[in-house]
């Protein structure tokens, strides 16, 4: 299903859900104040980027409710990061398949059976651009449902019908954003999120990959390119995914693979199926044994983290791969523009985040559904050059 199918859907049919059940909810339920949560359920069907940053908030549940039996409803294409992470246990995932309307009505529908037979008492919707997470919060029989809430604020309307509001934060990191609503379930301020949070930045714990791994995923590199391995590798992410006004231009990644070939750097190009035209420009501009066109070759999330584990260095645009360099601790550039790294920056210690900071920039917030204004000459991630981005490279490289 197309993203701006989703959002005309979610616009015009689930705002109107919401008011319906806001209506329901105000003539047959009386307010849940009082309540000691044992099972939680996370909500978060956006980008798999977005499940890296939770497990701060699932530590949270843990240290406030030790006993807590805690799940996630995610989409099928997001459930292997969950896995990889283990932010809970594989028995206690719930997916939806967007690919179509059908089938997202059909798993949608499946998804409220789960929560309901498994007695859910609290949802945690972390969602900001969708109104579907909420209307399922309600759907889920909850009593206590925790979400993003505008108050007054330009803000996505997502229902009255949740009971701990916590209010939008631009300011704030979105992992904090998270604890705060974990904090919410307890809390008996408004807005429930008044707490002080911890000074200490937050990072996923290293994911463990085998030597055997390793030497698996080299020999079959080692099978397709021969010269590759010769060389410390360097990672480049060209495409903007789902958003590609998020994309760097692809001559300023020209510029940056030819200068890492000429330093004896091998170049991976990594992508998905849409960036193969990209990966092809870029392999043809540089014509290099050195620099090769990953995309498609690694087959699944945790084989661009193998790939990850045997590199030097990587550079991508804001997306998933600039998250999943924090389960590997990788050092690299994430690349922003239309988002901020103030909201969205990635929690790998050893990565930079760049923004230019012109002044439409961050443009896809939660007040417009992530549609930006932006004609596509993208000048925020534009006004950031190759020279910039070579002499930070080099310099963490060199630190390394």
């Amino acid at each position: 299903m197309k993203i701006t199918t989703q959002i005309l859907i979610d616009r015009y049919i689930g705002q109107l859900i919401c008011k319906l059940i806001d209506v329901f909810n105000f003539l047959f339920f009386k307010s849940r104040d009082q309540v000691f949560p044992e099972k939680i359920c996370i909500i978060l069907l956006s980008e798999m980027g977005s499940l890296t940053v939770t497990f701060p908030m699932i530590n949270t549940l843990k240290e406030k409710y030790p006993s807590i039996d805690i799940f996630i409803l995610t989409l099928k294409k997001n459930d292997e990061i969950v896995k990889i992470m283990k932010l809970v246990p594989e028995q206690n995932i719930i997916t939806m398949d967007d690919s179509s309307f059908i089938k997202f009505l059909l798993t949608s529908l499946r998804a409220v059976q789960t929560l309901r037979s498994q007695a859910i008492d609290t949802i945690i919707d972390c969602e900001l651009f969708a109104r579907i997470s909420s209307i399922l919060s309600f759907l889920s029989g909850a009593k206590i449902r925790a979400g993003f809430y505008p108050h007054t604020q330009e803000g996505l309307f997502r229902g009255n019908h949740i009971n701990r509001r916590v209010l939008y934060n631009p300011y704030l990191h979105i992992s904090r954003q998270f604890i705060n609503l974990a904090e919410s379930i307890g809390s008996k301020e408004y807005p429930k999120n008044k707490k002080t949070l911890p000074e200490h930045v937050f990072k996923p714990d290293n994911i463990n990959i085998s030597e055997k791994e390793k030497k698996d995923f080299k020999e079959r590199l080692e099978s397709f390119f021969p010269d590759f391995l010769k060389r410390p590798i360097v990672i480049l992410n060209p495409g903007g995914g789902v958003l590609p006004i998020r994309a760097w231009p692809i001559e300023n990644y020209c510029v940056v693979a030819k200068s890492f070939l000429q330093s004896g750097y091998s170049v991976a190009v990594t992508g998905v199926s849409i960036d193969k035209n990209t990966a092809k420009n870029m392999i043809d501009s540089c014509s290099s044994p050195y620099c090769v066109d990953l995309v498609g070759f690694t087959r699944s999330i945790y084989e661009l983290l193998i790939l990850f584990s045997i590199s030097e260095f990587f550079i991508t645009n804001d997306g998933g791969p600039g998250h999943f360099s924090s389960l590997i601790s990788l050092p690299g550039i994430v690349l922003f523009g239309p988002e901020t790294p103030v909201l969205y920056g990635s929690l790998n210690p050893n990565a930079v985040n760049m923004h230019a900071g012109i002044a439409c920039s961050p443009c896809l917030t939660a007040y417009n559904h992530r549609r930006s204004p932006c004609d596509g000459n993208n000048l925020c991630l534009k006004a950031i050059t190759p020279a910039q981005v070579l002499d930070k490279a080099y310099e963490v490289l060199s630190i390394k």
